[in-house]
């Protein structure tokens, strides 16, 4: 997990480096609305819960865009699954402003409880999904963006166990670019 992650950084910096005046950085958060989905699931309750982290935006043309994030985001179900998210969205322009966002995420579990129960045990530490989604950016550096998170990993991670489940989460944000 550590390599995954330092691996991640250094490709992020990297492609930061390249284009460093334009680069913007801003923070963003929203509400999260989680269910997991797959074999035996009919009985889960969906989950409201937060997302909040920093984003960079690194143009690569003038209608394309790649912006990586680091977000906490607190998803799950009936168990709350707390994760560090790290999406790498490429963003399309369509108008200025307005832009279409797809990419791939990976996750990484920080905790999982249920009523003051650590049950992380019972899950796999990584999560990988794809994300979609619409974004609007004003000039001002505010910022708003809709998306669903598709999770295409097993989340559960017990011996003899043969459901298969996978995160799905769709987020409403609102995010500040600084500089």
């Amino acid at each position: 997990m550590k390599k995954t992650l330092l691996v991640t950084v250094i490709a992020i910096l990297g492609l930061a480096t390249s284009q460093a005046q334009d680069i913007q950085f801003g923070a963003k958060a929203g509400l999260n609305l989680a269910q997991i989905s797959g074999d035996n699931t009919g009985d889960l309750d969906p989950s409201t819960d937060l997302h909040f982290g920093l984003m960079a935006e690194i143009p690569i043309s003038e209608k394309f865009s790649f912006q990586p994030e680091m977000m906490y985001s607190g998803q799950g179900s009936n168990v709350t699954l707390n994760y560090l998210n790290i999406p790498l969205m490429g963003k399309y322009y369509l108008t200025k402003g307005l832009s279409l966002e797809a990419g791939p995420q990976i996750g990484f579990l920080l905790s999982a409880k249920n009523d003051n129960l650590d049950l992380k045990d019972l899950y796999n530490t990584v999560d990988l999904g794809v994300n979609f989604g619409v974004g609007y950016k004003l000039d001002n550096g505010l910022n708003f963006s809709a998306r669903y998170n598709l999770g295409l990993s097993d989340i559960n991670n017990v011996e003899g166990f043969s459901d298969k489940n996978q995160n799905g989460v769709f987020q409403l944000s609102v995010g500040y670019f600084f500089f």
